[in-house]
């Protein structure tokens, strides 16, 4: 017997079996039954579906450098300048009168010295080259030099008009070459010294000095809050999360995601990271310092390259470029090995070019030493890192996710990559009381016998197990407080978008 009529739509004819008949079949979107429907679960997957892959950017500070405690409100470091006595652009001229055959050369206010006195002594020998071209040279002797002021405290000696002055006599002859007089600037260095038999030893000497640089660290904070209802209503998502965990979710999968994002901008701020000049950005009334990152440091103090290969053929004008890094790479600390994290397409350009070094095929790729990988090749690779060597130099080649992803250096093409050396320095560490090597690039944060500020992560509301105000809710705080080191920023080179 069958029923009809009552609480169902005359169309509707229920069965006593689980039957899909004509009869008993609900269509959710047409007929008058389709609001009765609804109560009908539609097919559910539980598992979340990861479409951008793993979305996480840390990692490149972990891969080059190191995380230490600090106590200050500041942090200060000392780096060496150079051993040798040079100066670039210094001003030329042949005019000291009643002197045959001496020369002056008086060096620029933009020279590496100070502006009270010049490293150049009396007895010196000084080679000199045209700036232009740096084709033309001579090589002199020091006569004698001028200081800021002399023994009886007058501000020029002899009238000359800038106290920041030597004259030399060049070597063999009585004139220096046409491309060194003039105004049109000269650089030198000096190479030696050459005194006469019984004569007084170097006049003065030459105190060492030293470069100071700074950096401040910033408090990064971050929030995640849900509300007591939210908590009540359960419905599971099956995640595999970025950082390993995989598993069913509640309403936690929201938070796991916050801390994700929050350690990603740990390591975005000390990159990203820019100084506010004395304090002008304000806040309220209250001015914000900032902290130097690592694009910054390397724009300040290190090298860049714009327009790397450049438009031509794949592999056709990487290797003129990479040539060029190198070169300069030699007037600096000459570090053997160093990291390469580029974006897809400058990755794509050193595949042409090590594909071209190597006649065609890429096997030059496993051409390096891997040094810094204990010559463990395999090793390398679990890190994603290729390496091949040029000249002198060992280079190990990896993408850097951060520069190729949509939501970050993905959405211009300023930046294109950073050559990162990995050399060490040794430096007094006064938390260990000791000498430590410490890589150029890391990361200090605050922190003391009571209270570390690495990452700080607490619950407050009425929710979740907290009980901490009358807040129907229940908020998780991530918070951190750090800087980041960029020392020798000489060696880094930064490759930045024609």
């Amino acid at each position: 017997m069958s029923l009809s009529g009552g609480s169902f739509p005359a169309s509707i004819v229920p069965s006593q079996s689980r039957m899909a008949l004509q009869s008993n079949f609900l269509e959710f979107n047409t007929g008058t039954g389709k609001d009765f429907a609804q109560q009908y679960l539609p097919e559910l997957y539980e598992a979340e579906v990861e479409r951008y892959g793993n979305r996480t950017l840390s990692g490149f500070l972990r891969m080059v450098g190191a995380e230490m405690p600090m106590t200050s409100d500041q942090i200060i470091w000392s780096e060496q300048n150079r051993l040798h006595i040079a100066y670039k652009g210094v001003d030329p001229s042949n005019t000291i009168s009643g002197t045959s055959g001496v020369f002056k050369v008086t060096p620029s206010l933009a020279s590496p010295n100070t502006t009270t006195s010049i490293a150049v002594r009396k007895g010196q020998t000084v080679l000199l080259s045209d700036q232009a071209t740096g084709l033309v040279t001579a090589k002199v002797y020091v006569i004698n030099v001028f200081d800021a002021v002399d023994g009886g405290g007058n501000a020029v000696k002899n009238g000359e008009s800038d106290a920041l002055s030597f004259t030399c006599s060049p070597y063999g002859s009585d004139t220096l070459p046409a491309a060194l007089l003039g105004t049109a600037g000269v650089n030198m260095f000096v190479y030696g010294s050459e005194f006469r038999k019984g004569d007084t030893g170097m006049d003065g000497s030459i105190e060492p000095s030293f470069t100071q640089f700074s950096n401040r660290p910033v408090i990064i904070k971050d929030k995640y809050e849900i509300n007591g209802s939210d908590t009540a209503q359960i419905g599971w998502v099956e995640v595999a999360t970025e950082d390993g965990t995989s598993g069913y979710l509640w309403y936690l999968k929201a938070e796991s995601e916050t801390r994700l994002r929050f350690e990603d901008y740990l390591e975005m701020m000390m990159v990203e990271g820019k100084k506010a000049p004395t304090g002008t950005v304000l806040r309220d009334t209250n001015k914000l310092e900032g902290t130097e990152g690592m694009f910054e440091a390397i724009e300040a103090r290190g090298n860049i390259y714009s327009g790397f290969a450049g438009a031509a053929a794949p592999g056709a004008g990487a290797l003129g470029d990479f040539d060029e890094i190198l070169k300069n790479l030699d007037k600096q600390g000459a570090i053997e090995e160093n990291m390469l994290f580029l974006s897809r397409a400058t990755a794509l350009d050193f595949d042409d070019m090590i594909a071209a070094m190597a006649g065609g095929g890429y096997a030059s790729t496993a051409s390096a030493s891997y040094g810094l990988f204990d010559n463990e090749q395999e090793m390398a690779l679990n890190f994603g890192f290729s390496g091949f060597r040029r000249g002198s130099y060992d280079f190990y080649k990896t993408d850097w996710k951060y520069l190729n992803d949509a939501t970050t250096r993905g959405l211009d093409k300023a930046i294109d990559g950073v050559l990162v050396p990995a050399g060490t320095s040794t430096v007094y560490d006064q938390m260990l009381g000791s000498n430590i090597r410490r890589p150029f690039l890391h990361v200090r944060y605050r922190a003391s016998e009571t209270e570390d500020r690495r990452f700080k992560n607490w619950i407050t509301g009425s929710v979740g197990g907290a009980y901490t105000s009358d807040l129907d809710a229940m908020s998780v705080h991530f918070l951190s407080e750090r800087c980041l080191v960029t020392q020798a920023a000489n060696n880094f080179v930064l490759f930045k978008g024609a």
